[in-house]
């Protein structure tokens, strides 16, 4: 992924006014990412500690997945439309690692609650720059 063109691409789209600048997004990443780790690792290593079943892995897995996609799907290949898709996937697995561990470890759902009101935000706000660019 070549930064600059990268950079100009993306100041080139047409983005709504309440559009956070660009300089935002890496501080904020940078605490969500410390939080997903902590409180997904903690779910994954309880699942391979047999403390909690396979199924509590899958949508934190999945969302994993689906997060470390977007990247390369709006900036690598510069596709506003799956980068839409995915980040609609990244909030559906969001709410559902939330709902399926509030009731086994709720300190884990209350944690990712910023991460949850930021990709609610960035999904509103990526649906809004792939309409604006059709």
């Amino acid at each position: 992924m070549d930064q600059p063109n990268t950079y100009l691409w993306y100041q080139s789209l047409i983005r709504p006014s309440w559009a956070p600048p660009s300089w935002l997004f890496g501080p904020v990443w940078t605490v969500l990412y410390l939080l997903i780790a902590v409180s997904f690792g903690t779910v994954l290593f309880r699942v391979y500690r047999k403390k909690l079943k396979t199924r509590f892995a899958i949508p934190f897995v999945l969302n994993l997945i689906f997060n470390f996609a977007f990247t390369p799907l709006q900036f690598g290949l510069q596709n506003n439309f799956l980068a839409a898709a995915d980040i609609l996937l990244v909030l559906i697995t969001l709410i559902w690692s939330l709902k399926i561990i509030y009731p086994k470890i709720s300190w884990i759902a209350l944690l990712n609650l910023p991460y949850l009101v930021w990709v609610s935000f960035a999904t509103v706000l990526q649906l809004t720059i792939t309409y604006l660019n059709l």
